[in-house]
């Protein structure tokens, strides 16, 4: 049977809401016994935003991942050049490697590719240097001082002639087909269309438990975030790390913004202007995560305050009549979810060890099943897409067990971190990615 679009998001919604309202219903006992312990407010807040909103998004990408039935790329169709823009800052151990990727692409037609140093203090010019008399379609702007990712993609693009530019981390290596496929699903995508975010997985999962941990979470999470988003027409962030663009489109909004979530702003203004942001779930680069613990809580912080910069910065957005505006309104309830399980839901684990089960108990088990079908569907898209690739899901079971019981303990207490962090106006500086 046929759904279109909209018709798949009405259903969906449906289907969330029933989920919702069913689990409003059933938790009304919980209600009221926390409202005896702790007060009627903070009972309301608590359970709201550690059951009841999860659940309803929970339901709601498990029924579109069920829905969804992306169309194929268009194959006989010409391939325009492109300009690959890669900002490297300290990176003489991966930037060789990254530029290896590039080179064997099996793109049909031109690849440019412009390296921006931006002030690195080690030997990225050589390795960089090193590479290009064997690539003339390999240029180096070597910048004095560290700008800033945003301010070294500037530099980059005011050397673009190409129509359609390309960014990707310095320490980011793309499989062979990765440019064909994003370039391949801009072009078949709606003539809106004016970027595309690639797939981002890890290659350095094998360090630690943080590490792979997050294995999981890129392969599981934000990848099924990405695909649902641009299932209703708007992904809401072309991450740097490998994403596609309009130049004409980049150029008009200004450029990167110097801001530390550059990414996520410039989606937004992409967005705001009304534009669409597909992306590309076969087009993947591998990347190194935060291999500690700190590292990976700047990263966190980070996005969460590059977040809030894009609320800051296109407030309009949430009003901007289009079908993926719906999580444009779920990003304003990430901090108030990360807030009650920072503050309500970790003491209620501990709580729990003791025996007091006000929080963490019977009743959040109950959200297990909607969990569980979401996340089955999600790990059976991206094993799918893995197929196609000719690649191999790695079992990492301490990884999806971190992932499962740990990861969020250090997550949500870090996002909290980032959001009061941009309210506050802390210093800020660009960290890990």
């Amino acid at each position: 049977m046929y759904f279109t679009v909209k018709g798949k998001f009405i259903f969906s919604l449906l289907f969330s809401l029933g989920w919702m309202g069913f689990s409003f219903w059933y938790s009304q006992p919980w209600f009221s016994d926390l409202s005896n312990e702790i007060g009627t407010f903070p009972a309301y807040f608590i359970i709201t935003f550690i059951a009841i909103i999860p659940g309803f998004m929970n339901a709601f990408v498990a029924m579109a991942l069920l829905l969804d039935r992306r169309p194929k790329v268009i194959i006989d169709q010409h391939y325009p050049p492109v300009t690959i823009l890669i900002a490297a800052y300290n990176e003489e151990n991966s930037i060789a490697s990254t530029l290896s990727g590039i080179f064997l692409q099996d793109y049909q037609a031109d690849i440019r590719i412009i390296v921006i140093n931006d002030g690195s203090s080690d030997k990225t010019v050589d390795s960089v240097k090193a590479l290009q008399s064997a690539h003339p379609n390999l240029e180096l702007i070597d910048l004095g001082h560290n700008g800033g990712k945003a301010s070294a993609l500037n530099h980059g693009l005011a050397k673009c002639t190409t129509d359609i530019i390309i960014s990707i981390d310095a320490d980011s290596y793309i499989l062979k087909d990765g440019v064909r496929h994003l370039v391949g699903r801009y072009l078949s995508d709606p003539i809106n269309t004016k970027a595309v975010a690639g797939e981002i997985l890890i290659r350095n999962s094998r360090e630690n438990w943080i590490t792979k941990a997050q294995e999981w979470d890129y392969f599981l999470g934000i990848a099924t975030i990405k695909r649902i988003q641009s299932l209703f027409q708007g992904t809401l962030v072309a991450q740097g790390a490998f994403s596609l663009y309009d130049r004409k489109t980049v150029l008009d909004l200004g450029g990167w913004p110097e801001m530390v979530g550059e990414d996520i702003v410039l989606t937004w203004r992409i967005l705001s202007a009304g534009h669409r942001v597909g992306h590309a779930e076969d087009a993947l680069a591998f990347t190194d995560c935060p291999n500690t613990l700190s590292k990976f809580i700047r990263q966190r912080r980070r996005w969460s305050r590059g977040l809030i910069e894009a609320f800051k910065d296109n407030p309009m957005i949430l009003f901007k009549p289009r079908l993926s505006t719906l999580y444009v309104w779920w990003n304003t309830l990430f901090p108030l979810m990360d807030i009650a399980f920072t503050f309500g839901f970790i003491p209620g684990l501990i709580l729990a060890c003791f025996g007091i089960f006000w929080i963490a108990g019977p009743m959040t088990l109950s959200l297990l099943p909607m969990a569980f079908l979401l996340n089955w569907q999600m790990y059976l898209k991206g094993k799918a897409m893995f197929n196609d690739e000719h690649l191999i899901v790695r079992a990492n079971i301490l990884g999806f067990l971190s992932y499962v019981f740990a990861y969020g303990l250090v997550l949500q207490p870090a996002c909290v971190y980032g959001y009061f962090s941009e309210l506050f106006n802390l210093r800020k500086s660009w960290g890990t990615k």
